[in-house]
């Protein structure tokens, strides 16, 4: 029984939930849920069900809100242009907090750019640098990390480390309040700068039948200055965890 390996290539934290790698030619269908702890205030925490789609090809792959196109590959580097769908924003009625539901609505949008993976027996180097497509905010958000496979037969676990880097127009989106919204609402207008913020994060998966596997990801990040000082948000971290099942054709 063939183990599957993960190797995660993270839209900020969204893709990094998304990307089971799977290898070449192989197609595995499934499905999980993807929770994230809000930061915003009177927000409570999401879950999305996520259809897994896993496909990893010699020129392209996809794995559910994701998909990528090489243009270099070899035995440890791969560089790929890449597209996805970060499902995450706010949507002031679903607030418990008065002020809170008189701001305007922050919108998920379609991601695109590049990443990097260099594999070497020491670990593996993964860098992403991706920017919004649909005019939302017009954001740029950069991720680094370091992570080291532990596998036997029938499983594998992924530990990482890494930083997160959002544009200030990204932050300004998401974080920011206009002086409008703060007239509406009363809270004090903020216009945040670029933050960086780091992470940790864990990716596990076991085949339990044949072709069958379970997975569960996660990632903690631990908030900059620059996103727990907006009055819309109420922590000084958020998480974001992915469990489910697929089967391998």
């Amino acid at each position: 029984m063939k183990t599957v390996f993960l190797k995660a290539l993270p839209f900020a934290a969204v893709a990094a939930m998304l990307c089971q790698s799977a290898y070449a030619g192989d197609l595995s269908l499934g499905a999980a849920a993807l929770g994230s702890s809000s930061v915003y205030r009177g927000y409570d925490t999401k879950v999305y069900p996520i259809p897994v789609i896993d496909y990893e090809g010699d020129n392209f792959y996809f794995h559910s809100l994701m998909g990528g196109y090489y243009l270099w590959k070899d035995k440890q580097n791969q560089l790929s242009l890449v597209a996805g769908y970060n499902p995450f924003g706010f949507k002031p009625s679903d607030s418990d907090d008065d002020q809170m539901k008189r701001l305007n609505r922050r919108r998920g949008t379609l991601m695109a750019g590049v990443a990097y993976n260099h594999d070497a027996e020491w670990g593996t180097l993964r860098a992403m640098l991706t920017g919004d497509t649909l005019n939302y905010s017009n954001g740029i958000v950069g991720d680094l990390a370091y992570l080291y496979t532990f596998h036997g037969d029938k499983w594998a676990v992924v530990p990482g480390v890494g930083v997160m880097w959002d544009s200030a127009n990204e932050n300004k989106y998401y974080y920011g309040i206009n002086s409008s919204e703060s007239h509406r609402s009363g809270l004090n207008s903020y216009k945040p700068g670029d933050s960086v913020n780091p992470y940790v994060e864990v990716s596990a998966r076991y085949s339990f039948a044949p072709q069958w596997q379970a997975f569960v990801t996660g990632r903690y990040i631990r908030l900059a200055d620059e996103i727990k000082d907006s009055p819309m948000v109420d922590k000084s971290y958020t998480g974001v965890l992915m469990t489910g099942v697929s089967y391998t054709f």
